[in-house]
């Protein structure tokens, strides 16, 4: 008899945001060579898309003041996209004068955590992206739109699947067509997940559909395989080393570490094609600078 064969299932799709999201936290500066041989050592390992930066407010996330320099000193690999999170049209002109290769716009599930991040209401939100988007359009660049707190939030609890579906339909109906769904406190589990892709896969296709898991509770590896498996989403966001936590959510933790989704996948079937030697060494490299241990957390 023959041997019962596995279930093919798509590669997945990492996008690694350990040089934005892994750094915008840090209270100390790191020096615009350190970022850039980050991104650069990055673009060496077979990742597809790196989030090199953000066009923000210095005042309001002074880590990130310098991505034009950084975007002007990269090596761009053939084959690779470098993008760029934008807040208005201010930063949109930054970005499109870097010549970046994809913009994120950025929203939240939860009201309270709106407007403590960027003093909005989601519509307002939504509708000071509407020209950001309609510009990144007529440049022809992708565009993705972030949720934050999908599943919890920290200052208002569990999130209904339902809010974050009508986020993402409020996003995709001004022409956003990517959605990073964000587990910002990384207190999601795997039964959440199949509640909220339920419902999501049934609102926009489930290519668009990329999760952004952080590991607070050790649980971010599996959610993103449940995901993969259960609802065939082959996109994710992830940070070289662990790097990451949001500033504008108490408790948060860092992003689920690159390498552990690398690992996680290739032992679970498929290979997304990164070197796992290469990775590690962008991830001591920028751990380095940041003068501790590979996924240690910054002391409080």
């Amino acid at each position: 008899m023959d041997p019962v064969k596995p279930p093919i299932r798509p590669t997945p799709r990492l996008v690694e945001v350990g040089p934005r999201d892994g750094l915008q936290n840090e209270k100390n500066p790191v020096s615009v060579e350190a970022k850039v041989a980050f991104v650069d050592a990055l673009s060496e390992t077979g990742l597809k898309e790196i989030e090199a930066g953000a066009f923000v407010n210095p005042k309001s996330v002074p880590q990130m003041a310098d991505s034009e320099i950084v975007f002007a000193r990269i090596k761009r690999k053939p084959g690779v996209t470098y993008s760029a999170l934008v807040p208005n049209e201010k930063g949109l002109d930054l970005a499109l004068a870097c010549k970046v290769d994809k913009v994120s716009v950025f929203t939240a599930a939860s009201e309270t955590f709106n407007q403590k991040n960027i003093k909005a209401s989601i519509k307002e939100s939504i509708e000071r992206f509407r020209p950001v988007v309609l510009r990144t359009r007529q440049a022809r660049l992708p565009i993705r739109g972030y949720v934050s707190t999908a599943f919890w939030c920290p200052f208002e609890g569990q999130v209904r699947p339902e809010k974050v579906v009508e986020v993402v339909k409020m996003l995709s109906g001004i022409g956003v067509t990517e959605f990073s769904i964000g587990d910002t406190i990384g207190k999601a589990s795997p039964d959440e997940v199949r509640k909220l892709l339920f419902l999501l896969c049934k609102a926009v296709p489930k290519d668009s559909i990329f999760l952004h898991f952080h590991n607070t509770f050790g649980r971010a590896v599996a959610n993103a395989i449940v995901a993969w498996k259960t609802f065939g989403i082959t996109g994710f966001d992830s940070s070289a080393g662990g790097a990451g936590g949001c500033p504008y959510a108490p408790g948060a933790s860092g992003n689920v570490s690159t390498e552990a989704l690398v690992s996680a996948f290739k032992a679970a079937g498929s290979d997304p094609g990164v070197d796992e030697i290469k990775l590690k060494a962008a991830a001591a490299g920028i751990f380095k600078h940041l003068g501790r241990p590979v996924g240690a957390r910054p002391a409080k």
